[in-house]
């Protein structure tokens, strides 16, 4: 008796082998192309939700800081809300990412791994100006200079 290696091809974005037989096609009707369709619309819808919060993130951010161009204190206290308003939405947009790659959607994933990590730039970013913000760098001293005789 011939032994017949049968395989079981995955479709793409697809958790389910597909069946020997029947043309390599699972019980239900073949609709590989509304996978990765339907990932890119999710994509673009969560992509167009995501876009008017990171602007209204960012103007609230600027809005604050308007606020205190004018105090000039010695050394303010460090400002953690848009650190952490930043943090929060790279969070929401990390926690999307793992959805959609857990859903099997592979491309809606990395579009929202990407969102992430520019999102994650834009929060170390504000914690640095914050940080150079409460710290300045110190007053230079008059060493090498005699002292004045007045």
């Amino acid at each position: 008796m011939a032994y017949e290696r049968v395989t079981m091809p995955f479709e793409p974005s697809s958790r389910i082998p597909r069946l020997p037989g029947n043309d390599c096609r699972p019980g239900k009707p073949p609709d590989s192309r509304s996978d990765g369709f339907a990932g890119g619309c999710i994509s673009l819808i969560v992509l167009l939700i995501e876009i008017p919060v990171a602007l209204l993130l960012g103007l609230t951010s600027v809005i604050r800081g308007w606020g205190r161009a004018d105090q000039q204190t010695a050394a303010p206290p460090m400002d953690w809300v848009p650190i952490l308003w930043l943090g929060g939405f790279t969070l929401g947009v990390l926690v999307i990412a793992v959805i959609f790659l857990y859903s099997a959607h592979p491309f809606a994933g990395a579009v929202q791994l990407l969102v992430a990590a520019i999102a994650l730039c834009f929060t170390i970013a504000a914690w640095h100006d914050q940080y150079e913000r409460a710290h300045p760098p110190p007053l230079p001293t008059k060493t090498g200079m005699p002292p004045s005789t007045t």
